[in-house]
C-alpha cells in the first residue's frame, strides 16, 4: 500500500516532535558536561532549528525511498493474444490428440 505525501508529512512531524523533546532534554543534560552553559530559552531555540531541519530531512528521505519502491515494482506481464498459454514458459498441446513427439512442447 502506498503512503500519501500528506501522511508522510504527518508521520515526519510526529516523529520529530518526540525527537524535539528528547533533544532539548539531552541538551540540558549534556551541554554542561562540555562546559556549555545555555538558558532554557536558548535550548528551546536550538531545538527548534534542529527540528525544522529534521522534518525536512525525514520528509525528503521518505519521498526518496517511496520513489525507489515505486520504481522497483515490476509491471504485470503483458499478454499479446490474451490467452493463458502466453503466460506459460512452454507450450503444451491440449487439443486432445495423443502426440508424443517433442514438437508439441516448446
Amino acid at each position: 500500500m502506498k503512503q500519501s505525501r500528506l501522511m508522510s508529512f504527518c508521520e515526519a512531524i510526529a516523529n520529530v516532535a518526540v525527537g524535539y523533546c528528547i533533544a532539548v532534554l539531552t541538551q540540558i543534560l549534556i551541554f554542561p558536561m562540555f562546559g556549555l552553559h545555555t538558558t532554557l530559552a536558548q535550548n528551546l531555540q536550538m531545538g527548534a532549528v534542529f527540528t525544522v531541519v529534521s522534518i525536512a530531512r525525514s520528509f525528503a528521505l521518505r519521498r526518496v525511498f517511496e520513489a525507489i519502491r515505486v520504481r522497483s515494482k515490476k509491471p504485470p506481464p503483458k499478454i499479446s493474444d490474451g490467452s493463458v498459454r502466453a503466460r506459460l514458459p512452454y507450450r503444451r498441446d491440449f487439443s486432445g490428440t495423443a502426440a508424443r513427439d517433442q514438437s508439441s512442447i516448446r
